[in-house]
């Protein structure tokens, strides 16, 4: 009997006491229902915008309309010209030969037709892009997309180009969540979350900011400030060997680190959750298995890994995103810029590594951050 004593159901006094605690919980802070603003910031191409996305996928009732799929076309079809275009004039400034004098011809054609996207795809020119794709030299020059701007998505879409040419095609979440296309202003997404029951359950609003994250759209950061209840910043770990689109002479993973430490110091965040998304895990991976390596662009890097297995890819991508948390955490460590009230007050950063174009892994992750919003709103009113 005493072991089945264990096993019982809560009594009808406890779950009494649980729902009467959940009651004043929301009694004692009507506002831990208000909607949650959060903000997302980040250098250009970190991710933001896939984030916004899987938002949507995630939590609102037909992410995408079929109408809204259509839309998408025709940013995909800029997706797969842009990578084609940008292959071919890059493997001939490279001095890359094509296999062939019939892929020479089609790089010519893609030439010819310029940066501007076709309106359809056309026969001959899925089968221009499947041929170029396909030769030894637009691969090389694939290798070296380090050395010039080549968007990340290119090998998903060129990959898939002759089912995206096919009558009737309709983007997938996949393609949506792969397509690329530059945030030049500021986009708001909305959508409810399920609360937790210790917190008298329901639905609680969070209202995302997307803001564009090329030098030349972050002045606009500051009409988003107010009233943020947690920065969501991403950092392209991917990044490592490439530059700026906007200043091909800054290294991308430099410029995040540079920035972050803005958003960190910056005094009208000071009491802001802050919450680091290091993205782009696969592609960190993928660049590792190629032989690149980090230490390449940050020497320190070698101090760092002094006793790592160099032979074992594991260690080597485990170091390498924890060398790269680490300079995020020396960054939260450094003295406030400015002497404020705020000095001396503990202040948390949250990290993840993520995958933007991951469904489950972005599921995840939110998971945490909803738990840590609300454990900061809880904390607010001394519950925690």
């Amino acid at each position: 009997m005493l072991l089945i004593d264990c096993f019982r159901r809560p009594s009808h006094e406890l779950q009494s006491r649980k729902k009467q605690s959940s009651k004043e919980i929301v009694q004692r802070c009507p506002s831990i229902r208000d909607p949650v603003k959060i903000l997302l910031l980040g250098a250009g191409e970190s991710g933001k915008t896939t984030i916004i996305k899987q938002m949507r996928i995630l939590h609102v009732q037909n992410s995408y309309s079929f109408d809204e799929r259509l839309e998408k076309l025709a940013d995909i079809y800029e997706n797969i010209h842009e990578s084609i275009y940008e292959l071919v004039r890059e493997a001939i400034l490279l001095d890359l030969e094509f296999d062939s004098a019939t892929n020479q011809r089609c790089a010519e054609y893609i030439l010819r037709l310029g940066r501007q996207p076709p309106w359809t795809l056309s026969i001959e020119y899925v089968q221009c892009v499947r041929l170029l794709w396909a030769d030894s030299g637009i691969r090389r020059c694939y290798k070296r997309a380090n050395e010039f701007q080549l968007i990340d998505s290119a090998k998903y879409f060129l990959d898939r180009v002759e089912k995206i040419s096919m009558p009737g095609y309709i983007p997938s979440n996949g393609d949506i969540l792969n397509c690329r296309k530059t945030t030049t202003g500021i986009e708001e997404t909305r959508f409810n979350v399920r609360m937790p029951a210790s917190v008298g359950g329901g639905f609680q609003e969070f209202r995302m900011f997307d803001v564009g994250g090329q030098r030349h759209h972050r002045s606009k950061w500051m009409q988003a400030f107010e009233g943020v209840h947690a920065v969501l910043f991403l950092i392209s770990c991917g990044g490592f060997d490439q530059t700026l689109r906007e200043d091909p002479k800054q290294n991308r993973l430099v410029e995040g680190f540079e920035l972050f430490r803005g958003v960190w110091h910056n005094r009208f965040l000071a009491e802001t959750g802050v919450i680091v998304f290091l993205n782009k895990q696969d592609v960190l991976e993928q660049k590792l298995v190629a032989g690149k390596s980090i230490r390449t662009y940050f020497p320190e890097y070698d101090d760092y890994v002094a006793f790592a297995d160099k032979d074992q890819l594991y260690d080597e991508l485990a170091r390498t995103r924890s060398f790269i948390r680490s300079k995020m955490v020396d960054i939260t460590n450094e003295p406030p810029r400015r002497t404020s009230h705020l000095i001396g007050r503990k202040r948390s950063c949250y990290f993840h590594f993520t995958i933007a174009t991951d469904t489950q892994n972005v599921r995840t992750v939110f998971n945490d951050v909803q738990n840590i919003v609300l454990a900061k709103n809880l904390s607010n009113i001394s519950v925690l």
